[in-house]
């Protein structure tokens, strides 16, 4: 029999992927909006996303729909735990997404919908990254349930984890600026990047040290001899990376950075799920504890065969469609 349950862990790992790759640097160029010169900076950044920010947030939706339809126990447990980030997160969003339209259809308060584009997009940054942290420090769990305060998912370790997702977005969206801008504001964001990669690589040294301190078993994943040859791979793997980011920012290419500063999340990803496997709520709950019958697990199968393909077409579409450098005038 096929094990159903590692198939939909792949295809919600994939769905977080992919939100972080599409969803990131919008978010990120939120976070660096208020330092791009009001008028032709920021309407040329705002509409090198238009085309396609509002089909992003899909794959957080996939993700968050698939958890509960396929892990319902996990669901049951985390929501709760995680009540105070996801709610800041989705009014975040909620609030950038008003704002970007607004920006537009109100001239006279654009002021106003600029901060509130920044205020949203950082707020449902800084959560994300505060639900990651709480969920890799560990989720009290008693039988079935959650069995914490409303409280335990503040710590030192998801606020730094929250501060190291802020700038991984903001290098995402200058690196995207770097690639869909020319001029002036090209300029000025590969400086920005340049600054953002040495503070998101001290961060995730910080972030990696920190994981080791909060379960013996991420001690075990990543120190224990001869696995500890395999994993080393990772910091290794991380450096290489950098380099070739920092050698294609200095050569002025359009979209190498970008694809470099992906393949930084792509090796932190890869890390968490070292740390984490096969846990879905880390040293407490496995993929197999919380998932659903097999039968139900078939018939959302089928579903999602025909859906993904469909979202992952239709997004490349638009990509392909709105490629290109972008000005102030843009599709607006």
């Amino acid at each position: 029999m096929i094990d159903l349950t590692v198939i939909w862990a792949a295809i919600i790992g994939f769905a977080i992927i992919a939100y972080v790759v599409m969803d990131g640097f919008d978010l990120g160029i939120g976070i660096l909006f208020p330092l791009f010169k009001v008028g032709k900076d920021r309407d040329t950044a705002m509409n090198s996303i238009a085309p396609v920010w509002d089909g992003n947030e899909t794959w957080l939706v996939l993700g968050g729909g698939g958890l509960l339809a396929a892990f319902p126990l996990a669901y049951a447990i985390i929501l709760p735990a995680l009540y105070a980030p996801m709610i800041a997160m989705l009014l975040g969003l909620v609030l950038r997404g008003v704002a970007f339209e607004f920006r537009w259809r109100d001239p006279a308060h654009r002021a106003m919908w600029d901060r509130a584009f920044t205020g949203g997009s950082a707020v449902a940054t800084f959560a994300q990254g505060v639900a990651l942290g709480a969920l890799l420090q560990g989720v009290s769990v008693e039988g079935r349930a959650y069995a914490g305060g409303w409280w335990e998912w503040l710590s030192p370790f998801s606020l730094l984890t929250g501060v190291a997702l802020m700038v991984g977005y903001a290098l995402l969206g200058a690196c995207w600026l770097n690639w869909k801008t020319e001029g002036g504001l090209q300029r000025q964001v590969v400086t920005y990047a340049g600054r953002l990669g040495i503070a998101l690589l001290i961060l995730i040294g910080a972030v990696s040290l920190a994981t080791l301190t909060l379960e013996a078993s991420y001690q075990s994943r990543w120190l224990s001899w001869p696995g500890v040859l395999a994993t080393a791979q990772v910091p290794l793997a991380t450096v290489i990376v950098t380099a070739l980011f920092y050698r294609s920012l200095s050569q002025r290419k359009d979209a190498q950075p970008f694809l470099w500063a992906l393949a930084l999340f792509g090796l932190c990803l890869l890390g968490l799920g070292i740390s984490i496997w096969p846990y879905v709520i880390p040293a407490r709950v496995t993929i197999w504890e919380a998932a659903a019958p097999y039968r139900s697990q078939l018939f959302m199968l089928v579903g999602g065969a025909v859906l993904v393909p469909v979202i992952l077409a239709y997004t490349a579409w638009a990509y392909w469609v709105f490629r290109g450098k972008v000005d102030s005038e843009g599709y607006h």
